[in-house]
Parts: structure tokens; C-alpha cells; sequence
């Protein structure tokens, strides 16, 4: 299959990209190069074409003989929707709903939308499944929410969209985030010999390994079209349902160190658990494994490969945000997140 894979130079696409070369498919990439520099070690793949492009400025010619879009780009998580919210809706969502509408008008057969369990927001007692009410307590959130319901409404029998509801990423990706629960753990514990919990460790959080992440987007870019037809799933797996506290104690065993709840103490309002029988059940075979004790494992030798210094872990390397506001103050990128001159 001929696959268009956007943000193929961020943390998620970067390991998508190898991924589904490897699984024999075509892949073309799509980025705007925010986080060149920004490896752990080697950077990502270098031998995947790429169209350095600005999600908001794609057009359908631009598609041409792409038999499927799997989207990831976007402005990835909540301190940077807070940074600018309409700035967030105008590129998770209103960006993403051209980019399927031109996909569609090119004749592209299947999108695959990178989602989020985050717009579950404040859970209910029970694991939540892809019926439960949607309720976004931030830009980024929302984002995901209209972009779902927009993509909906363009389905037909030659265009099929499948939103994939991710739960919350983490593990060794050349692209590193730090700006993640576990990677953050880890790399305190590491640096610093503290795992520092920031609220008061009760909230939940569903994880998935960008491995695994990658996995399931392979899974439904591969499956029969009526399997994943206007469909939503959320992505992960039951037993990967976790409190924060209990994540700590995992970094504390692996790593080292001891916790130390070093923010306010308030309870996280972001806080849910999730069901994952509708994607265990639809696609059995599609070989999600990794479990937050091994990805801790991965990760602390990965930190012990580079010799992760605590300055390093605090750099605009790692942490989006930090990033996006150090291109924003030397003038190299504009308040739109737009390059006055395009990166090397």
C-alpha cells in the first residue's frame, strides 16, 4: 500500500514510519520540521521521502496515488494547547478536516486519524468505552473531539476514516518526549534520584508504547474495510490502566530513588480509565505487548546509553513546548507557528 504518514519526524511518527516500511508498505512522510535536532542518540529514519509541508497549507495534488493517510501531525499535547488555544484548533482541527477533505477529493481511500483517550477528561468509576460521553477538559482535547465528529461526517463507500483513541504514549523513540508521565518518571529518577510525582498520585491514566501505537495503526491501515469503516477504538490494553502512584513505585523499583510528591498535592481533574475490548476483539492479532514495567526498563537504559545529564532532561531538547518557544523567540518561527524561512 502507498501510505502518506504525517509527522513521520515526531515521536509517535518516527517509529510509525520504520514500522510500516518494514511491513513491506510504501511510505511517503509529511512534516514541517519543527524538532530537527531533537534526537536521543541517532536521528529518525532518513531514507523516507518526505514532503515538508505545513498540515494547513496541503492541497489534493499533493495526494496523488496515495491509497492512505495515517495522520499524526499535530500541536501534541495540553501545555502547548494552552499556549494558544485557537492556535491548537486551527491546526489539530480545522487542519486536519482539509487534509481529509483533500485526501478525499484525491481519491484516497482510507484515513487513519491519530485520537485521544484524553477526551474522556474526568472519568466515571468504570473503565470507559468508545460509547462513553466525551468530555475535554482541555484545547488539545477538544481538538480531537470536533476533528472525530467532523471526519464522521465525510465518510461514504469510497472514503473510510477510522479514529484511533491512544492512550496516553510513552517509550524510546529517536524523537524522545520528556513531556509524558512515564518518560518523565524515568528520566527524574534517573537524572536526579527523585521520581517526582506532580499532583497527589490518585489519577488514572491508560498507557500505550509508541511500538504498540505504531502496531495498531499498521492493524487498521491493513484490515478489511469493514472492519474499521467510520469506526472509533480506543487503543491500548486493559491491564495498562494505571494510577500515577502505582507508576511511581514501578520507577522506583526499576530505577531507583524515592518518591516525592513535589507539586501542589491536588488531585489531577484529568483522570480515567479505559476499555480496550472493542480493539483486543477486532484486531487479535495486531501484537500490542509492552507493559509500563518494561518500558521503564527500556527507557532507563536508554537514558544510560546517552548519559542523560538533569540539564539535558530540562532542555528544549525533549519538552515540545520548551521547543516551540525557543523558535518562537529567535524569529524563526511567527505566532502562527509558521517558518519565516524554511529549516535546512
Amino acid at each position: 500500500m502507498k501510505v502518506l504518514l504525517t509527522g513521520h519526524r515526531g515521536y509517535i511518527g518516527a517509529i510509525a514510519a520504520r514500522l510500516l516500511r518494514d511491513a513491506g508498505h510504501d511510505v511517503t512522510g509529511l512534516d514541517t520540521l519543527f524538532y530537527e535536532g531533537c534526537d536521543l542518540g541517532a536521528p529518525p529514519d532518513g531514507d523516507i521521502p518526505t514532503l515538508q509541508v505545513d498540515i494547513r497549507d496541503v492541497r489534493p495534488e499533493q495526494f496523488d496515488g496515495f491509497e492512505a493517510i495515517a495522520h499524526f501531525a499535530a500541536l501534541s499535547n495540553d501545555p502547548i494547547g494552552d499556549l494558544n488555544p485557537e492556535l491548537t484548533a486551527d491546526v489539530n482541527f480545522r487542519a486536519t478536516i482539509d487534509l481529509a477533505r483533500a485526501a478525499k477529493e484525491a481519491g484516497v481511500g482510507r484515513f487513519v486519524f491519530s485520537s485521544s483517550c484524553s477526551m474522556y477528561g474526568a472519568g466515571q468509576e468504570k473503565p470507559v468505552d468508545e460509547n462513553a460521553p466525551l468530555k475535554p477538559i482541555t484545547a488539545y482535547a477538544e481538538s480531537k473531539v470536533r476533528s472525530e465528529e467532523a471526519l464522521a461526517g465525510l465518510v461514504d463507500d469510497g472514503f473510510s476514516t477510522v479514529s484511533l483513541r491512544n492512550a496516553t504514549a510513552y517509550g524510546v523513540s529517536p524523537r524522545l518526549r520528556v513531556d509524558l508521565v512515564l518518560n518523565n518518571l524515568v528520566g527524574w529518577a534517573y537524572t536526579t534520584g527523585k521520581v517526582k510525582i506532580m499532583s497527589d498520585g490518585t489519577p488514572w491514566r491508560p498507557l500505550i508504547h509508541v511500538e504498540d501505537i505504531s502496531r495498531a495503526t499498521l492493524a487498521t491501515l491493513e484490515a478489511p474495510t469493514e472492519a474499521i469503516h467510520g469506526e472509533a477504538f480506543n487503543v491500548g490494553r486493559d491491564s495498562e490502566n494505571y494510577q500515577v502512584r502505582d507508576l511511581g513505585t514501578i520507577v522506583e523499583e526499576v530505577v531507583g530513588g524515592e518518591i516525592e510528591y513535589a507539586g501542589s498535592g491536588d488531585p489531577d481533574p484529568r483522570s480515567y480509565r479505559v476499555d480496550f475490548s472493542k480493539f483486543a476483539n477486532t484486531f487479535p492479532d495486531a501484537g500490542l505487548d509492552w507493559t509500563a514495567r518494561r518500558g521503564a526498563e527500556q527507557l532507563l537504559e536508554a537514558y544510560r546509553s546517552v548519559d542523560l545529564t538533569l540539564e539535558q532532561f530540562e532542555s528544549d531538547r525533549y519538552i515540545r513546548l520548551k521547543h516551540l518557544r525557543k523558535l518562537l523567540e529567535s524569529g524563526e518561527l511567527d505566532e502562527q507557528l509558521r517558518w519565516r524561512r524554511a529549516p535546512a
